[in-house]
């Protein structure tokens, strides 16, 4: 089977792209990306060495996806994955590119795993909902009057009416672009994924830029919410995440047509405070981390992904903790110091 991965010299394409070739040493792994994210020439290697193909492809131009030729299956993970970055780079990589890349999965009949996100969701429905706050984190009210929510998070039939941020936006409408073609598809509408070579920045990987700033020894925020930093998020190990997406390529006609959520839920989710503890110790260091009380506009106190529905389908589950993953970052960060470093900047 020949399989392109799309962003796959970013975090998780790579990711991909090297466990499915050790997975399945029959498999033909391609992975295309431009190479436009700062980090991602680090990959190139690791991927040469895992004797996965790289294809330097920009999905903004369907010329260069049409230069791919016949493949089985696409994992579409190629994105603008910032949540603060303007509609003008948002819109061709997320949109305009997803649906290049659907048409040249649907020239040559292949199947589709398009990574979503929860960004989905809109944000004032959200910011509604009823919380609890303890001394380490916000807590979701498992009674709610929104239907979809709950004390285990956002379910796939929470109400999609509002705004979102552009990068919400745009991956939802690639979502319903994709379910206008006739091929197999399934979409994981991912929440934080986190783990080994991932270079996280504040507006996208939070959990690794946390420990990254604490083991360099830079800057950090409480941002909004009182700047207590009790906001909390889920977060998913991304080898947790290639399992799941191994499974939906070996059995496209199971997974067809199915939209999913796909996270840590309450079990694997850390607010910034218990991320700064887990921080602290893992790399030794204190920061002094100044509280900002103002919002930032799009955010929201708490985001669980609900995967009940998910679980009902299939026997996947996560298998790591957030404290499994924190310390695999800090173990890639410590056998590649002065690269990440270099590429920090």
């Amino acid at each position: 089977m020949r399989v392109v991965i799309t962003g796959g010299a970013g975090f998780v394409g790579s990711n991909l792209a090297v466990q499915l070739a050790d997975r399945h040493p029959d498999w033909r792994l391609v992975a295309a990306d431009n190479l436009y994210r700062r980090g991602s020439e680090l990959n190139l290697p690791r991927l040469r060495q895992a004797g996965v193909e790289f294809a330097h492809v920009d999905v903004r131009d369907p010329d260069d996806l049409a230069r791919l030729g016949d493949f089985d299956a696409m994992v579409e993970c190629s994105a603008e994955p910032s949540v603060l970055a303007a509609g003008d780079v948002v819109v061709p990589v997320n949109l305009f590119g997803a649906y290049h890349c659907f048409e040249a999965a649907a020239r040559v009949g292949a199947q589709v795993v398009f990574l979503s996100t929860s960004r989905v969701y809109p944000i004032a429905p959200i910011d509604a909902l009823t919380y609890l706050e303890t001394e380490t984190r916000f807590e979701l009210a498992d009674d709610q009057a929104v239907p979809g929510a709950s004390a285990r998070g956002i379910a796939e039939n929470f109400p999609l009416t509002g705004r979102r941020t552009t990068y919400g936006a745009t991956k939802l409408a690639a979502e319903l672009l994709l379910g206008e073609f006739d091929l197999p598809w399934v979409v994981n509408r991912c929440g934080v994924i986190a783990g080994p070579w991932q270079m996280g920045k504040v507006d996208q990987g939070v959990f690794t830029h946390w420990l990254l700033s604490h083991q360099f020894g830079r800057p950090l925020r409480y941002i909004g919410f009182g700047g207590t930093g009790k906001q909390v998020r889920d977060l998913l190990h991304v080898d947790d995440l290639v399992a799941l997406v191994d499974d939906q390529l070996g059995r496209p006609e199971v997974w067809a047509g199915h939209t999913f959520n796909v996270g840590g839920g309450r079990a694997g989710s850390l607010s910034l405070l218990e991320t700064t503890a887990i921080c602290e110790d893992l790399t030794g260091v204190s920061l002094d981390i100044e509280g900002v009380a103002e919002n930032r506009a799009g955010d929201v106190p708490l985001y669980l992904s609900d995967c009940s529905a998910l679980f009902a389908f299939t026997d996947w589950r996560p298998e790591r903790t957030p404290l499994d993953t924190m310390t695999d970052i800090h173990r890639w960060v410590l056998a590649h110091e002065a690269a990440v470093a270099a590429t920090l900047g």
